[in-house]
């Protein structure tokens, strides 16, 4: 091999080491976008044709099938008896959407980044895809839309469902993980779950979901996101819900503080009307997030977990940690006042230096003291209505404790 032919190959074979191979060994060496784990909250939305009867839940349509009785019930009440699940179709008219409302609502939620069911277990696309324009893509199976997806609308995150259905190979996963890590126009930004098949779920892809609700309560060793419902029993919006079906905020926010103390990111999961709108239940959860994470965001966004999670003490209490000018904080989150004002840690160790304050409260710092059994007592001021930060959940700051 002559020396130009030898430098050529030193090329090619550098830019092929470069390069991730259609292989899970290799798609799970990239790094995970910083940006992801920074993010710690986000949205997800389903609307589709589900969203037209919008009762029961998103599966709508197996129910029916599968013959649940409160479904077969509803449609001989409702509907003539040829109708057909894509008869709904026409129904869905979105009359109401107004995306600037709902960008608004989202950026008020705190949630650093948004996921938009494409296409749900139904088939049927929410964009105007030249590949399922007959809401019929058995043969194609759901790549030919993968692709055009990313390359029309660029997204930061392509979520993957329905891996319970085949294994990995079926889907050509890695051959389309390869292509978006290399050649994509996102390949230097994306992130991807794990639900890239039956076989690698909650084992391979960029960060984990393993199943929905997956809050396993301790710190996990690979990135990892918790996506739940507000509405507890189903995803898409039902108009048949009741009052106590939704997350109260102390819920939602033990969710989130319990997800991100253990290095997850929580994706918090709304359903659309078939007009196209937010239902006011979801506009006031989603409000009243925003305004604590106003508040105590600094505890939450670019968190890192601490050395412990929840405290050995107070089990109510969970932790974060973060460097800011190169110093080191602590934040306890607090999802209950404690008895008699005074709040007993068992995981820090106090210094000379330690000093302890709680986000949103403009009335200086607390006084503390060591605890005799180990860890700290922290003295917690009187509060009048208008000086408390939030009403739900309070996170607490420190700073030179170990």
């Amino acid at each position: 091999m002559g020396n130009n032919e030898e430098e050529i190959f030193n090329q090619i074979r550098q830019v092929t080491l470069g390069r991730y191979e259609p292989n899970w060994e290799s798609i799970d060496s990239r790094p995970l976008p910083a940006w992801f784990d920074e993010s710690k909250v986000g949205i997800l939305i389903h609307w589709g044709v589900f969203s037209v009867p919008s009762i029961l839940s998103e599966w709508f349509w197996y129910q029916w099938e599968t013959k649940t009785p409160l479904l077969v019930d509803f449609m001989k009440n409702n509907y003539r008896q040829d109708w057909t699940y894509p008869d709904f179709a026409n129904q869905l008219t979105a009359e109401f959407f107004d995306a600037e409302e709902w960008a608004s609502l989202l950026n008020i939620s705190g949630a650093k980044y948004v996921v938009m069911v494409g296409k749900h277990h139904e088939g049927f696309t929410m964009w105007p895809s030249n590949y399922s324009w007959n809401w019929n893509a058995m043969d194609a199976k759901t790549m030919p839309e993968l692709y055009e997806l990313v390359n029309k609308y660029k997204p930061d995150i392509v979520w993957s469902d329905g891996s319970h259905a085949a294994d990995d190979w079926y889907w050509n996963a890695t051959t389309f993980l390869s292509w978006l890590y290399n050649d994509s126009p996102v390949k230097d930004t994306v992130v991807v779950n794990d639900r890239w098949g039956i076989n690698v779920n909650c084992i391979h892809g960029g960060f984990l979901n393993c199943g929905d609700r997956f809050n396993p309560k301790v710190l996990q060793k690979r990135k990892w996101e918790n996506v739940m419902t507000l509405d507890k029993y189903s995803a898409g919006y039902r108009r048949n819900a009741k009052l106590e079906d939704y997350f109260t905020m102390i819920e939602l926010l033990t969710e989130v503080a319990q997800t991100v103390s253990c290095g997850g990111n929580i994706l918090i999961n709304i359903g659309i009307t078939k007009e196209g709108t937010v239902v006011p239940i979801y506009q006031d959860i989603l409000t009243k997030l925003g305004k604590w994470l106003t508040v105590n965001g600094e505890g939450i966004y670019s968190s890192k977990p601490w050395t412990t999670q929840n405290d050995t003490i107070s089990n109510y209490v969970w932790y974060t940690s973060k460097v800011i000018n190169n110093q080191p904080f602590v934040y306890a989150i607090m999802l209950e006042w404690p008895k008699n004002n005074t709040l007993i840690l068992g995981a820090p160790k106090t210094s000379s230096t330690t000093v302890v304050s709680m986000l949103g409260y403009t009335g200086g710092n607390f006084s503390w003291k060591p605890n005799p059994a180990g860890g700290i007592q922290i003295m917690l001021p009187s509060m009048n209505v208008n000086e408390i930060p939030c009403n739900d959940v309070w996170v607490i700051k420190m700073q030179g404790v170990d």
